[in-house]
């Protein structure tokens, strides 16, 4: 996924193109694509700002957010539970595909830190 561009560019394409000139032209002097001008001045006539709308997924819309709430109950009930161990079981429970690592960010998101004791066992936590 790209960035988005800094708002002194987009506020400086908004500006030719306020000032009169067309799109195409402030595009080509500030060295973006037409369409980029096109949708900043769209941008600013529906909403009135020229901020980068947020990118990615809503947080929390996942498969796992249905299941969050179990998953950190398994966590909480035996903290030693490995991350294959969690998919194999929502797989066996609730007919689930999920990898560990996508389990990794649920719990990361939660608060569970991932701790070794002094004799090298690991322990999860809050």
């Amino acid at each position: 996924m790209g960035r988005a561009h800094s708002s002194d560019l987009r506020g400086r394409v908004y500006g030719a193109i306020a000032e009169g000139g067309s799109r195409r032209a402030a595009a080509r002097r500030f060295g973006v694509s037409a369409a980029t001008a096109v949708r900043l001045a769209q941008r600013k006539a529906q909403t009135g700002s020229l901020a980068p709308a947020r990118q990615g997924r809503p947080a929390g819309s996942g498969k796992l957010s249905a299941f969050r709430d179990i998953v950190i109950a398994w966590v909480d009930a035996d903290g030693d539970v490995t991350l294959s161990e969690l998919a194999e079981r929502l797989a066996a429970e609730h007919s689930i595909a999920a990898h560990p690592s996508s389990l990794s960010r649920l719990l990361r998101v939660a608060g569970f830190t991932v701790k070794k004791n002094a004799a090298g066992q690991r322990n999860r936590s809050r």
